[in-house]
């Protein structure tokens, strides 16, 4: 017998059900939408399209990488940064 134990798994993420909490989120936030507006099926509809968009979006890929690319692609006031100024600007901003 072996005196000593090396973990398999220690790298993993942690888990909510089956999820991590990002897939979790992305499934909660429309069925909990879906539940105040009194449409629970179109929630929970909305929260497997989501889930399963978020997957294909992700495939295989971190968390950061979303983040990433949401920043390069989505409008520069819907994460509240501030985008870089023209050229001809970058000499008075310092």
């Amino acid at each position: 017998m072996d005196r000593f134990t090396i973990p398999r798994h220690l790298d993993d993420p942690e888990l909510i059900g089956f999820w991590t909490l990002d897939e979790f989120l992305v499934m909660f936030i429309p069925f909990f939408w879906g539940v105040l507006t009194q449409h629970v099926v179109i929630g929970l509809v909305g929260a497997v399209g989501t889930w399963f968009g978020y997957r294909k979006a992700r495939a295989g890929r971190s968390m950061s990488w979303i983040l990433h690319a949401g920043y390069w692609h989505l409008p520069g006031a819907f994460f509240g940064l501030r985008v870089c100024p023209p050229s001809h600007l970058r000499v008075m901003a310092g």
